[in-house]
């Protein structure tokens, strides 16, 4: 009874795909005018409107392997909570939960971040970012970080509705022609604001804010950094790609990651090093983490210590 229920899910992103395109259009017709706020660069955009392509060519093609290890964790599940208004609204906000997990452990384990990294790469902040998304998302394991809310009686189906949900919310929180939503929404609510951090470079706005829709996460779980606006904000990566081909920012990190831990003549517990820990880590310590980039920081601004997202100078842990 519950398949047939949960094959009359809409595909949301395919309807939402011509708003994608119209709005990025005006959107960049209002910055090139300087009627909105915000930059676009051509090449930019393009790669980025070209990886959600193949973001979406990778869902069609690969998207039966996530499915398949969602339908069986579904054999183990606990309950079976069906489908009705509230199972949906109790759904979308425990998806919401588990994606802020979700998404903190994509900046947090290398091997899940060779994925995610493709989303940071833009160094601009706009509409099209949105679209940055990756291709190997399929080949991660990271569906796997899912399993739990099958577990818990929500059908697979069900959680891939309320996942397109999640991720057409956050479509609208990627520009810089959104200064601050009121209040109490900024308070409940992910906003342009807030993203904008997340997407920062500066040693502050490292791995911080990790929600999807609702800010509260990060306001519980210790991740929140308000927007300084007195700050211009620069987007991308700590190091970098350069490039505009998209098949390097598809794969460059993975490659990186994978020859990384295949280097010879380290042991075993490096290699796994290389793909389990942040970003950065590096076995004879030549590379920078998100922590020794937030020390270095706070030990050259003093008066910057102990602020969201920055270590205590005396015990040099990151509040």
């Amino acid at each position: 009874m519950m398949e047939d229920t949960a094959v009359k899910f809409p595909m949301l992103l395919a309807y939402a795909a011509p708003f994608f395109v119209l709005s990025i259009a005006l959107e960049w017709w209002g910055v090139k005018k300087a009627k909105l706020g915000g930059r676009y660069d051509s090449r930019d955009a393009i790669t980025s409107m070209t990886m959600g392509l193949g973001n979406l060519i990778s869902d069609i093609v690969f998207g039966f392997i996530s499915l398949w290890v969602l339908m069986w964790a579904w054999q183990f599940r606990i309950l079976d909570l069906g489908v009705s208004l509230p199972i949906i609204l109790l759904a979308l906000v425990a998806q919401d939960f588990v994606y802020y997990w979700k998404h903190r452990a994509a900046h947090r384990i290398r091997w899940f971040w060779t994925a995610h990294v493709v989303h940071h790469s833009s160094q601009h902040y706009n509409l099209s970012t949105a679209l940055r998304q990756p291709w190997n998302n399929h080949f991660t394991g990271f569906v796997l970080l899912s399993t739990p809310l099958v577990f818990l009686g929500f059908h697979p189906l069900l959680i891939g509705f309320v996942g397109a949900i999640n991720l057409i919310y956050q479509y609208w929180i990627h520009t810089e022609a959104i200064d601050k939503m009121p209040r109490w929404f900024e308070a409940v609510f992910n906003t342009p604001s807030h993203h904008r951090v997340h997407h920062g470079t500066h040693p502050q706005y490292l791995d911080a804010n990790y929600a999807g829709i609702f800010i509260i996460w990060d306001k519980m779980f210790g991740s929140f950094v308000p927007e300084d606006p007195t700050r211009a904000n620069e987007y991308g990566l700590v190091k970098n790609i350069e490039t505009h081909n998209p098949f390097k920012v598809a794969f460059a990190e993975m490659v990186g990651a994978i020859r990384d831990a295949a280097q010879p003549k380290i042991p075993l517990s490096a290699r796994l090093k290389y793909l389990v820990l942040p970003p950065g880590y590096s076995h004879d310590g030549s590379r920078q983490s998100s922590e020794d980039i937030k020390a270095e920081f706070v030990r050259n601004h003093p008066d910057m210590a102990g602020r969201p997202g920055l270590p205590d100078m005396l015990t040099e842990t990151v509040k």
